[in-house]
């Protein structure tokens, strides 16, 4: 078995280890990470509740990192708007395939569109 940062868990007669990272359990053997899985799938609710404790204060600050990079990836320097826009039938047709044609989505083929269009701003 690969050495690890694991600790090991108190949990009466049995110890379950505690992993620092993901990949430290992906560096695991299958049958290892099967005999974790059974100990933990074995647990009810109720228990694994009762054998839980609060974060510290740096697993706090992990799990707000984590949390702080869930949504979509911010575009362009302030953000995007999304609007609602008319178009005639025929022109958005022609445009959805042109940007299908281009590998393109129809906002981006839009904004590429309008870079050209517009004079650069200074």
């Amino acid at each position: 078995m690969p050495k690890t940062k694991m600790k090991p868990i108190d949990r009466g007669k049995k110890r379950t280890a505690r992993f620092e990272t993901a990949s430290e359990f992906e560096a695991l053997s299958d049958a290892d990470k099967e005999r974790i899985y059974q100990e933990i799938d074995g647990q009810s609710t109720e228990e694994l509740l009762a054998k839980s404790t609060p974060l510290d204060a740096r697993d706090r600050e992990r799990q707000r990192k984590f949390m702080r990079k869930g949504g979509r990836p911010k575009l362009g320097k302030h953000g995007v708007k999304v609007i609602a826009l008319s178009v005639e039938k025929d022109l958005l047709k022609r445009t959805d395939a042109f940007a299908k044609a281009k590998g393109l989505k129809r906002s981006e083929l839009v904004t590429q569109a309008l870079l050209k269009v517009l004079p650069k701003a200074g």
